[in-house]
């Protein structure tokens, strides 16, 4: 497995990759083994841009690799087609699925997303509205919410 860092406005971020993307997480500090080749400067420009505002989609989604169980991957295809600015609820995820009694475990594999911000996680709120978990907590994906237009209350 390959790997590279940059700075973002979240913090230190790490993709790391071998043929295809198989990780991008936050991380507490840059290893100096790291790698970029075209495949990670062509997703490390994406993400500047989107934390810059200027970009609301990704491309080369087919670069795309997490690892992860089918019901976990079939979440996350849920995910990308949540629409920039938009959110959806644990309860609309599970029945975009086909298992509408499946929340838990549609929020469970949720957590497990392991491609910050591209996989849209951080657009899941609970169905009373309210912000719901995340990952790397609820700071960060109230910051990643409000690049996209969305606030919530602190």
């Amino acid at each position: 497995m390959k790997y590279g860092f940059f700075e973002s406005p979240l913090g230190i971020i790490k993709i790391s990759y071998e043929e295809k993307i198989r990780k991008i997480e936050l991380v507490d500090e840059i290893d100096e083994n790291s790698e970029e080749n075209d495949l990670f400067i062509l997703f490390k420009n994406q993400l500047l841009e989107y934390f810059e505002g200027k970009r609301t989609s990704f491309d080369h989604l087919e670069l795309l690799d997490p690892k992860g169980t089918a019901f976990q991957k079939s979440v996350w295809q849920a995910l990308l087609k949540i629409p920039y600015g938009k959110t959806r609820s644990y309860k609309e995820i599970a029945k975009a699925i086909g298992k509408p009694g499946a929340t838990q475990a549609v929020g469970t594999a949720i957590g497990k997303n392991p491609i910050l911000v591209i996989i849209p996680c951080h657009r899941v709120i609970k169905t009373d509205g309210s912000i719901g978990g995340f990952a790397y907590g609820s700071q960060i994906k109230r910051r990643l919410l409000e690049i996209e237009g969305i606030n919530f209350p602190s």
